[in-house]
């Protein structure tokens, strides 16, 4: 049995997939499985064990009319890396950049390069939360619909509990601060090296500014990729998968 922690989702997904009628569309078995798995789901609570950060992930969205049920059908056809069924999820006109580019056409492009890039983006973005925006909207990652403390072009998310803040861009450098899913600015840096960048925090206790250098990996851009739906004729739809602004 598979539990999304940020979403509170639990997806025994594949058994009831291999129960409906394989002649059926990829895309409807997956919802007719869905719909199954939302009657054991619905009144699910989020796991007790949270993490701890201003902008830890969380879940808003399981107590929106149908969202259960869509968010179930859209982490199933990530984890089956089902294109079809996924691409069944968004709207025609779905939003994926900022240069024109939008439909179902590209968006089963991108989710057919041979690297997977955008099917591990979706992987992560089922780890980040969601957000309600409203009755109508529901937004991936959760912090995305929050306003953050940070220039957004510059800002990160430290996406970790207890991440080091280093001293000097070097894992076995000394840590001037710890700090546990928080935002961070990004600063301009001729040492910090291809794995490391040079953030800027402010203790939220003390308000006091520490400076150090910070792994990458620990580092999410405050515009990185967020996946946005939208209730249409009682039913949910993905509307934009975009990064940037």
């Amino acid at each position: 049995m598979k539990i999304n922690r940020a979403l509170g989702v639990t997806l025994p997904l594949l058994a009831l997939l291999a129960a409906c009628d394989r002649s059926d569309p990829p895309s409807e078995r997956l919802e007719r499985a869905a719909e199954e798995l939302v009657k054991d789901v619905e009144n699910e609570p989020l796991p007790a064990e949270r993490q701890d950060g201003p902008w830890a992930p969380r879940n808003e969205c399981n107590n929106l009319p149908g969202a259960t049920d869509f968010l179930a059908s859209l982490q199933g056809a990530i984890d089956m890396r089902d294109a079809d069924a996924l691409v069944a999820l968004a709207a025609e006109d779905v939003k994926l950049d900022f240069g024109g580019g939008a439909g179902k056409d590209q968006l089963r492009a991108l989710l057919s390069a041979e690297d997977g890039a955008h099917w591990q983006m979706l992987v992560d973005l089922l780890d980040l939360g969601c957000a309600a925006t409203d009755q109508t909207s529901i937004t991936l990652p959760w912090y995305f619909a929050q306003t953050l403390p940070v220039d957004p072009y510059a800002g990160a998310i430290v996406t970790g509990e207890d991440v080091p803040l280093y001293e000097a861009p070097a894992n076995d450098a000394e840590a001037a601060a710890t700090i546990s899913w928080d935002a961070v600015e990004q600063l301009p840096s001729e040492t910090a090296g291809e794995d490391f960048a040079r953030v800027r925090w402010t203790n939220p206790e003390t308000r006091q500014e520490v400076e150090g250098f910070m792994a990458k990996d620990n580092l999410r851009s405050a515009i990185d990729y967020r996946l946005i739906a939208n209730r249409r004729n009682n039913r949910w739809r993905i509307t934009a998968l975009v990064a940037g602004d």
